[in-house]
């Protein structure tokens, strides 16, 4: 698949953002680029990054290209202790994970995968010097995360984001996104937060206002983990508009759980992108008809595909695979009349999109 140009070019979406920033207040008497940073104050790093990073897809391994991306999976796990007590450095017994995972993703890449977003965050299991190894091995183009989860019933949430700030937790992740991961060097390539059902408890708020603090100082998008909440996704997109930030910088992640698909159409009106990410042959049908109602309704532009797979899980947890988007729900979409271009669209342009960093 080759990239067509038909969505919207970087300076499109980095001037939907100036217009919604504009619309909102936060531009008064101040210039694009010159929004003000963390507890009020400009931040003391340079702007130098976002101007070479923006419009860039930041990996394990460096940036690429959009063009480079090919197509991608916006939400998978490689490997997780999901499950697992919390745990600030993940202990994986790296010769079976790498037995078990080089195989299964030599084989994704030959099915024509070419980008996956890892969605393993801190806390239980998140692995970056091993993402790096495997994606210099298998060719794979992988993307890690910072945030944190805060779904699970707050399980993998440390102990200090309950003691501090928004602006300090988004100054840990900024530092993440400046310096490297744990001094490994290896950069974020996006935010992946996650909030219960429900309303938005308190360490929610926190972690999802963070995000959006998070997103101003690096243009990294944010995955959060909703689920079918309507509410929380409104209460969601009100902490990002009170921060400055367009909804085109956050994903709701399983979206696919709605129970009345109608709702999906709400997020994808403020411009939001939603997540089907639970790709199953037992669920195909489902899925097939979330994506016709999101295309028939114009907003085939926001919609992205993944499996939420894992392909090594701690202790005797099963492995869940991801690769039936190749050989299942792409064949589907073709049998329901997609076409050639519009699938390019979920699978390629989407995802490229979505993981491109924004200019701020």
């Amino acid at each position: 698949m080759t990239l067509s140009g038909n969505f919207e070019t970087g300076e499109e979406v980095r001037m939907l953002r100036r217009d919604f920033l504009v619309k909102t207040g936060q531009l008064a008497g101040t210039s694009f680029c010159a929004v003000e940073g963390l507890s009020g104050m400009a931040m003391s790093h340079s702007n130098s990054m976002a101007k070479t990073s923006a419009g860039t897809i930041q990996t394990v391994t460096g940036a690429i290209t959009p063009e480079d991306a090919g197509i991608t999976l916006p939400h998978e796990h490689i490997m997780s202790l999901f499950g697992a007590e919390i745990t600030a450095k993940p202990a994986y017994n790296e010769e079976q994970l790498y037995k078990a995972v080089l195989p299964y993703l030599h084989k994704l890449k030959e099915l024509g995968c070419g980008t996956i977003a890892d969605c393993t965050t801190a806390y239980f299991g998140r692995a970056p010097q091993i993402l790096k190894n495997i994606s210099e091995e298998t060719g794979l183009n992988i993307l890690t995360n910072t945030g944190y989860y805060a779904a699970a019933n707050d399980k993998y949430v440390p102990s200090h984001a309950y003691k501090e700030s928004a602006e300090q937790l988004a100054m840990r992740w900024t530092k993440e996104w400046e310096d490297g991961i744990e001094g490994t060097g290896i950069r974020p390539g996006f935010i992946k937060i996650g909030v219960d059902s429900g309303p938005l408890s308190e360490i929610d708020r926190k972690i999802v206002r963070a995000a959006a603090l998070t997103h101003r100082e690096t243009g990294l998008t944010t995955a959060s983990h909703t689920g079918d909440n309507l509410d929380s996704v409104k209460e969601q997109l009100q902490i990002l508009k009170e921060e400055g930030v367009h909804p085109n910088a956050w994903i709701w992640v399983h979206a696919n759980n709605v129970k009345e698909p109608e709702d999906l159409l709400f997020a994808a009106e403020q411009g939001a992108w939603v997540e089907l990410d639970g790709v199953r042959s037992e669920n195909a049908e489902q899925h097939l008809k979330l994506v016709t109602l999101l295309k028939k309704n114009g907003y085939v532009k926001q919609v992205l595909l993944s499996h939420d797979g894992n392909s090594f899980r701690y202790g005797d947890r099963p492995a869940k695979a991801y690769d039936w988007l190749f050989e299942g729900f792409i064949p589907l979409l073709k049998s329901a009349g997609f076409s050639e271009s519009q699938i390019e669209l979920l699978t390629v342009h989407n995802p490229a999109r979505a993981l491109s960093i924004m200019e701020r």
